[in-house]
């Protein structure tokens, strides 16, 4: 990339920065609007928080990378590299299970909604989506650190777990084992709880009328899309990297494995800011409001 090198670090830093724009815009939206201090929008900006932490552990080391043509990085710098990125993409697949959750007792409880999902359960339910992730992910980077390395450079162009334990030069099977079961967990066993629930959604759709249809398939669209776009990212990364890291061409490579850090914080905050009628009209008074200020100015 270093031919290039002034292009790609710009394109990161635009990349940047509108991700930060997008999901700011959302967030704040969100915070400074009383009306949206309910369940889903807080899981939205909740997940809005974490494409940021994930976007910034990645964006700005690789702007100054490309631009200062620096192509290494401290074995402390990387190490908390894959923490962050590892508890990112983590977060990322409980808070999407926690907002299933949220839209099954919502649309199959409605009745029973306010008390279920009362802010003490919203904050006890983020607060557990995180906790899971970092005791996973901790336990995976204490794993990794007792390794020798025998080698110094990595497949990709940010630091991930395997990409250092395949450097290792003894025998790696209690960090395979315990990176499947991670694996296992993330890709198996969350999309299974999103599926339990979406099943007893449209249980309830079936039973009850059109119009009760229509709103829980507005409700609910956000969240399968962002679902469906994240796991599939997720699936081929796990299994690429895994088991045919070098089969591929390097361009397609850093494509796939940059895609699972911009694609969610840029496609969440767009999806839920455009299909979510609340936000969007948050967002268009509140760009009005700002268009105005500058025509009187």
């Amino acid at each position: 990339m270093t031919n290039s090198r002034y292009v790609y670090s710009i394109i990161a830093l635009s990349v940047y920065l509108m991700i930060v724009l997008f999901n700011c815009s959302v967030i704040l939206i969100i915070v400074f609007h009383k009306s949206l201090h309910e369940p889903m929008y807080i899981f939205i900006s909740i997940l809005c928080v974490n494409g940021l932490y994930g976007s910034s552990a990645f964006f700005p080391s690789l702007f100054v990378n490309l631009f200062f043509k620096i192509n290494y990085i401290s074995y402390i710098g990387c190490v908390t590299q894959v923490f962050c990125m590892h508890t990112y993409s983590g977060c990322e697949m409980t808070i999407l299970t926690v907002m299933a959750y949220d839209r099954y007792v919502c649309i199959c409880n409605p009745l029973r909604y306010n008390n279920i999902m009362s802010l003490t359960s919203v904050a006890k339910l983020v607060v557990l989506a995180w906790m899971y992730t970092i005791l996973l992910v901790s336990i995976h980077i204490v794993l990794t650190i007792r390794l020798p390395l025998c080698d110094r450079v990595i497949l990709k162009i940010y630091c991930d777990n395997w990409s250092i334990v395949r450097l290792s030069c003894v025998d790696t099977t209690v960090n395979n084992g315990y990176g499947l079961f991670i694996a296992s967990t993330f890709v198996s066993l969350m999309p299974i709880l999103i599926i339990c629930s979406y099943i007893q959604i449209l249980r309830a759709c079936i039973r009850s009328s059109k119009d009760f249809r229509a709103k829980a398939l507005q409700t609910c669209t956000p969240h399968l899309i962002t679902i469906t776009n994240y796991t599939s990212n997720l699936l081929f990364e796990l299994f690429m990297y895994r088991f045919i890291p070098t089969e591929f061409p390097f361009e397609l490579r850093m494509v796939m494995s940059v895609q699972l850090i911009v694609g969610p914080p840029i496609i969440n905050p767009l999806i839920y800011g455009l299909k979510m009628r609340e936000i969007r009209i948050r967002i268009v008074q509140l760009y009005h409001l700002q268009s105005r200020k500058v025509n009187n100015t």
